[in-house]
């Protein structure tokens, strides 16, 4: 056998491309590796078991949470869904008890029903009240506006819910134990007047108490007068001093001054003895219940107060100029005139923008250096204006 070559058959081990021949072992392959899911993975659906109700997952046009889809149903439940469902039906539930109560109120005791309804009418409109004030905060707030630079409407709402909330805070602090809104009603039928703001007032009660309240202060009118002619006799000028004389004679007479009389002895007013600073105590105490401020403070408080009240009384007037009388409703022309000493609850709508605008034509044109003669002239002008007593 040498001599000869020896043919070997061809292998499936042999590479491609070599040049031996000599025949490799087989190899073993060995099994593929499974391919990796790159997909991502999602979150567990919610799904719904119970009954569709309003705002579940389930009913029509009701809103999934996240991951869940509308409609699906499984052995998940959808707690969204659900505690919106219970809380409905509590709420239902508990108008349904409330509104029975009420028709036993009205059936066996309808005045006590009279002062149930005032009271919860009051408390929700001094709660949309609060939310409003708190608008006008944050935009202040927002926009660094000062008190000065509001609307008429927004300077008068905080000075009032201002007034209301000092009133009102005795009577909060009672209602605060369990059960003690019982005894805040007893107050409201017993003392309406002293302790309840106007949210808490009936139609017929405001009308009632506003004509008390201006009783009250009208009994100092005439103090008021007393005092200016009292002071008048101690003015240096002879001439401004014999017009202001003049003047407080016609008021005590029954006349009703005009604006251009006040106008003209202004500087008088500014300093002594009939600044804001130099007035009599009594004077002071007198203008103070004009203004509906108590008088059981000390002269030093009993003057920062009166003034700090007349100015925002004249920016006051400056807003509502800006805004104009034409754009008040008959409601906002009687506060007006009320805050300003004039009793409006027997007076037109024509009426009280007439007086409004001799008030504004006065008050408009002063300085603030001559704010006492703003005060005093809640008295000139209101004292003997027609159909304004009560």
């Amino acid at each position: 056998m040498t001599g000869h070559a020896v043919l070997l058959p061809p292998s499936r081990g042999r590479r491609r491309g070599s040049q031996s021949a000599l025949t490799l072992p087989a190899r073993t392959r060995s099994r593929p590796t499974p391919r990796r899911d790159l997909r991502p993975l999602t979150p567990p659906r919610w799904r719904c078991t119970g009954p569709p109700a309003a705002g579940c997952c389930a009913a029509p046009g009701g809103r999934a949470p996240p991951g869940g889809r509308r409609g699906e149903r499984g052995p998940v439940y959808c707690r969204w869904g659900r505690s919106r469902s219970v809380l409905a039906a509590l709420a239902s539930t508990a108008k349904r008890i409330n509104g029975r109560y009420e028709r036993f109120l009205e059936r066996t005791f309808p005045r006590f029903y009279v002062l149930y309804v005032t009271f919860t009418k009051g408390i929700q409109a001094l709660f949309l009240e609060a939310k409003e004030i708190r608008k006008i905060k944050s935009k202040m707030s927002r926009q660094r506006l000062s008190v000065q630079q509001l609307p008429y409407r927004e300077m008068e709402r905080l000075r009032q819910f201002r007034r209301d909330v000092l009133k009102a805070l005795p009577i909060a602090a009672i209602a605060i134990p369990p059960f003690a809104n019982f005894l805040v009603i007893v107050l409201m039928y017993f003392f309406p007047r002293q302790l309840l703001i106007r949210y808490f007032w009936t139609p017929k009660q405001q009308v009632e108490f506003l004509d008390a309240y201006d009783a009250i202060r009208r009994d100092s009118y005439l103090d008021v007068v007393e005092s200016l002619t009292l002071a008048a006799r101690s003015l240096p000028e002879l001439q401004l001093q014999q017009r202001l004389r003049e003047l407080c004679a016609e008021v005590q007479r029954g006349s009703q001054p005009r604006v251009a009389e006040l106008y003209a002895v202004r500087s008088l007013f500014s300093g002594s003895p009939l600044g804001l600073n130099k007035l009599r105590v009594s004077h002071v105490k007198a203008l103070s219940q004009v203004l509906f401020l108590t008088t059981h403070l000390p002269a030093f408080f009993l003057r920062h107060r009166l003034r700090s009240h007349v100015l925002e009384i004249r920016h006051l007037d400056r807003a509502m100029l800006r805004l104009g009388l034409g754009q008040l409703s008959e409601e906002e022309l009687r506060a007006a005139c009320y805050l300003r000493g004039l009793n409006s609850t027997r007076l037109g709508t024509s009426e009280c923008r007439a007086w409004l605008e001799q008030w504004l034509g006065l008050s408009c044109k002063l300085q603030a250096s001559e704010a006492s003669l703003l005060a005093n002239s809640m008295v000139l002008l209101s004292l003997n204006y027609p159909r304004a007593k009560a």
